[in-house]
């Protein structure tokens, strides 16, 4: 997990141009997009020795004060502060690390997803595995049952860029939800089979992979092309289960 925390430093930095946090562009071109590792230091107040060391995995143990000041001057969002410190505890090895799997369905979700019928509901595991579906959440997303696990489905079911209006914004926070799962579960042999399968059968998942954005899955707006009621818009609600299940509910605005 060591590697993660560079990684993530890294493509922060890479992100963030001079001009963006008040520093002047310079003269001459630069090798890379986004903050040089000395600009960052600065702004973090930190040397550049140590936070080279960061990036690539040579120190593994940045206390709280470090990490919110490399936050701050890389401008990240609550989602992204949470997830550097995630990173950042796995790397020095003081946080345990659950072990996040598919298993049954919890009876008690399953009760629900029939409970909030006409609203389409869907029981998900960490990584999106498609753990029990109800009927109208069969027939808002065609083939998902059969595709076993809804960022599989986003990105390699055709069905999925006709179903989803505005399907570049649900891959991209497919994609971010999982960033946050491997921080919570770095050992994640089914996630790390995921991203695996993902990446080499689709171009789109790769690059978002690459791009690394980090974002945890809240209730929001979706517009989908329904088989039969055409083009409707419905609000998501999720809860999530102590043991990382999670109940997802398509409903109407009322």
């Amino acid at each position: 997990m060591r590697g993660a925390l560079g990684e993530f430093l890294r493509g922060r930095r890479g992100r963030v141009r001079p001009e963006d946090v008040g520093l002047p562009a310079g003269v001459g071109r630069r090798q890379t997009p986004g903050l040089r590792r000395e600009e960052l230091a600065a702004l973090a107040g930190v040397s550049v020795d140590y936070y080279t060391r960061l990036e690539q995995g040579r120190d593994t143990n940045p206390g709280p004060e470090v990490l919110h000041a490399l936050a701050s001057a890389l401008r990240l969002g609550d989602d992204e502060r949470a997830h550097l410190h995630a990173l950042a505890r796995n790397a020095s090895g003081t946080s345990p690390v659950p072990r996040l799997g598919a298993g049954a369905p919890r009876p008690g979700l399953l009760h629900l997803i029939e409970a909030v019928r006409p609203a389409a509901a869907y029981v998900l595991d960490q990584i999106s595995t498609v753990l029990a579906v109800n009927p109208e959440g069969t027939a808002l997303m065609p083939g998902v049952r059969e595709c076993g696990n809804l960022v599989r489905y986003v990105f390699t079911d055709r069905r999925a860029r006709s179903v989803f209006v505005a399907w570049d914004d649900m891959a991209r926070d497919c994609v971010a939800h999982l960033r946050t799962v491997a921080a919570a579960d770095p050992t994640s042999t089914a996630l790390a089979d995921l991203v695996a399968e993902l990446s080499a059968a689709d171009r789109d998942f790769a690059t978002l992979w690459r791009h690394y954005d980090v974002k945890v899955k809240t209730g929001s707006r979706r517009a989908f092309r329904h088989p039969t009621a055409g083009l409707v818009t419905l609000t998501s609600e999720i809860l999530t289960a102590p043991d990382g299940q999670r109940l997802a509910v398509f409903r109407p605005t009322p």
